[in-house]
């Protein structure tokens, strides 16, 4: 990378002109396929966002601390929050997340997982709601070894799902098409939540 310039007058850096790299200049055989570069998908990958510690190493201990759209936080309880997953399977999948650093289901206090159940019911009302899925998937990864990518800090993963969500995309190219934007997710589930809470209480 070259060297980065300055402005002889005011001293300050000048932003080097960036040009798209041609395909033809690269080694190898054209293959007819087009590449999806998500470089910032690798600190997920390599677990470099990971922490044992609370404070602001562990995303869900961070994520409280932002304003709603920049920690995309989709509702505030007393104990518990509901976020959108930074890294989503499908549009609309939330994670309820104690405010407490506690890493086991088991550790949450009776307060806790009273309102960590009944976020889960709004959650899965407001989704209903919002974008009419076809089925769920909901569950926790408890520990490194079951999958969990923020060992450390307690998640519980709502993932919407409809006929045809799955196709080969993430088997053969390890890539997921999302056709909605997580600030436009999120909107939406914001509008219904009061409905949603209605007939969580209700149900």
């Amino acid at each position: 990378m070259p060297a980065d310039r300055h402005d002889p007058h005011s001293g300050h850096a000048i932003t080097p002109e960036i040009t798209p790299e041609d395909a033809a200049d690269f080694p190898g055989s054209p293959d007819g396929f087009e590449r999806l570069w998500t470089p910032h998908r690798m600190v997920y990958i390599t677990g470099e966002r990971a922490t044992e510690e609370a404070g602001d190493g562990c995303p869900f201990c961070a994520a409280p601390g932002r304003d709603d759209a920049t920690g995309l936080i989709v509702h505030r309880g007393r104990l518990t929050y509901a976020v959108l997953n930074l890294f989503p399977y499908n549009p609309g999948h939330v994670l309820i997340c104690p405010y407490r650093h506690v890493s086991a289901y088991v550790d949450l206090t009776p307060e806790e997982t009273a309102e960590f159940t009944a976020l889960t019911r709004t959650a899965i009302h407001a989704l209903r709601l919002s974008s009419a899925p076809h089925g769920f998937n909901i569950g926790m990864n408890q520990g490194a070894v079951a999958g969990a990518g923020v060992a450390a800090h307690l998640h519980q993963h709502i993932v919407p799902r409809w006929g045809g969500d799955a196709n080969f995309l993430p088997i053969v190219a390890r890539t997921k098409a999302l056709p909605a934007l997580l600030e436009d997710v999120r909107e939406s589930l914001i509008r219904v939540w009061p409905a949603a809470e209605a007939a969580a209480a209700g149900a």
